[in-house]
Order: structure tokens, then C-alpha cells, then sequence
């Protein structure tokens, strides 16, 4: 897998080049406040893909409870993997890289999340925006008080969704692009994994010579070693330049940052 920093930036970046690039489109035409409700359940969910394998540095964002829920979701792909696998897929153990690591989660996921936004603005709004707030600075900050990280994480998720709230208590967000946020930004992990040595199994259950969890990927010489220096030297650093051009591109055109109206930043 990529590193979290890259894997965080990434799901803002997806986040950001979606709403830039759908200007027409409902989705490009949210309020500031949606927007960067999106931007942090998009950061977040670019994460939480990883939350199979138990001794991922994430799994430990919300100490006990992240790592319990992680064990489970481990065991659970677990065994989809060995019901689902074909005689050509390898005969693993473990859960990583596995459900979590397919569309079909990435749509569960967002259609889930905009049921559940639906349901409630007043709690499941905010339950989601801590969850996925910790998942984007654990991923951000992941060396961060490793002694205490887990409950410096808990704080600042915390911080961070009452701001939110405060600043959308006059609005509502949109509960469809809430799903959106979350499914780019798992989508936005597989991309990331893929150009990795390993590939990502994105399109399981679809059988691809002859495996259901074939790993996508590019050809070798286009990918890249997690940490290595392609990675932290190159990707990471693109990566989180576009991201915050493509996310001033999409504020300025929702009206967000007045300041920048005599500048084109999406000459498209």
C-alpha cells in the first residue's frame, strides 16, 4: 500500500478534481460548507480500505475500538477470500487487501453513507465526520505522539467536527455528496495501491485470467515501492499540490474565495 500521507492526500484530491470538474453537474454546485464536509469524509474514507489489516497503522487511531473493529473486518474478508477465490488466486491467510480493497466496497460504502446522512443531520452527520476525521489525520500525521496518538487523535477529530458542524448549523449537507465523498475516496486507495509492487483486486468478483482477485495493476516498471523514493520524493509531492489547486479550483467556483475571481485556475 502507499504510505498514509499519500493515501490521505489522495482521497482529497479525488474529492477536489471531482467537484472541479463537474461545474454543470449538482455535485460541483454545493455550498462552501458541503464542500469541506466532503473534503474531510473524502480525505478520511481514502484510508479506510486499510482498516483490514489489524496491525495497520490506522487500526490504531481509536485505540481499542479501531483495533477490535479492524480484527473483525480482517476475519470477515478473511473468509469471503476463501469462498470466493478460484484454484489460479494464491492460497493466502489474511484479510489485507481483500473486500475493503474492491468497488464493491467503495459502493457499499457510499450508498451507506448517504442512507445514513439521510436518516440524520443532527447525529449521524456528526458520528461520521469524527470517524472520518480521525481516519484523515491518523493517515496525515501518522508518526505523530505514537505514544499517545490515539488519544491525540481522538481530541482533534473531535475539534475538528464541532467546527464543522458549528459552520454548517445554518445548512444542510447534501447527503448524496457525502456518499460521493466517501466512495472517491475510497476509489482514490485502490489507485494508489495499485501503482504499488502488489496491485489492488478492484473489480473482485469479476474473474480476470482466471482469478476473482486478480490484482490491477500497471506494468511493473510503472509502479512503485511503498515508501521508497519514487513515492516520497515524486507522488506524495504531486499529489498533494494538485490537490490544493483542484480544491481552490472547485471553491473559487462555487463562490467560496471571492479573492481569486480574477484568476483562471481550471482553464477548461
Amino acid at each position: 500500500m502507499s504510505t498514509g500521507p499519500t493515501h490521505a492526500m489522495s482521497g482529497l484530491l479525488a474529492w477536489s478534481a471531482v467537484t472541479a470538474l463537474a461545474a454543470s453537474h449538482p455535485i460541483g454546485q454545493l455550498s462552501p460548507q458541503s464542500w469541506a464536509v466532503g473534503a474531510v469524509l473524502a480525505t478520511g474514507a481514502a484510508l479506510l480500505p486499510d482498516l483490514d489489516h489489524p496491525g495497520s497503522t490506522i487500526s490504531r487511531t481509536f485505540g481499542a475500538l479501531s483495533s477490535g473493529a479492524s480484527a473483525g473486518i480482517n476475519a470477515l474478508s478473511s473468509v469471503v477470500y476463501r469462498i470466493t477465490r478460484t484454484k489460479r488466486d494464491s492460497k493466502r491467510d489474511g484479510g489485507h487487501r481483500g473486500l475493503t480493497h474492491t468497488l464493491v466496497f467503495a459502493v457499499v460504502a457510499a450508498v451507506l453513507t448517504t442512507t445514513v446522512v439521510q436518516t440524520s443531520q443532527k447525529w449521524a452527520l456528526p458520528v461520521m465526520m469524527f470517524l472520518f476525521a480521525g481516519l484523515a489525520v491518523r493517515g496525515i500525521m501518522n508518526d505523530w505522539c505514537p505514544k499517545q496518538d490515539a488519544l491525540w487523535i481522538t481530541v482533534t477529530s473531535g475539534l475538528i467536527t464541532w467546527a464543522m458542524i458549528a459552520w454548517t448549523a445554518q445548512t444542510s449537507a447534501s447527503a448524496a455528496a457525502c456518499g460521493i465523498a466517501v466512495g472517491v475516496g475510497c476509489f482514490a486507495h485502490y489507485v494508489g495501491d495499485a501503482i504499488t509492487e502488489q496491485g489492488c483486486p478492484i473489480l473482485w468478483p469479476i474473474p480476470i485470467g482466471g482469478k476473482t482477485w486478480f490484482p490491477v495493476a500497471p506494468p511493473k516498471i510503472m509502479r512503485m515501492k511503498t515508501g521508497g523514493v519514487v513515492e516520497m520524493a515524486i507522488v506524495a509531492p504531486v499529489v498533494t499540490l494538485l490537490s490544493v489547486w483542484l480544491g481552490l479550483a472547485a471553491l473559487q467556483q462555487i463562490g467560496a474565495l471571492p479573492f481569486l475571481d480574477g484568476f483562471d485556475l481550471l482553464p477548461i
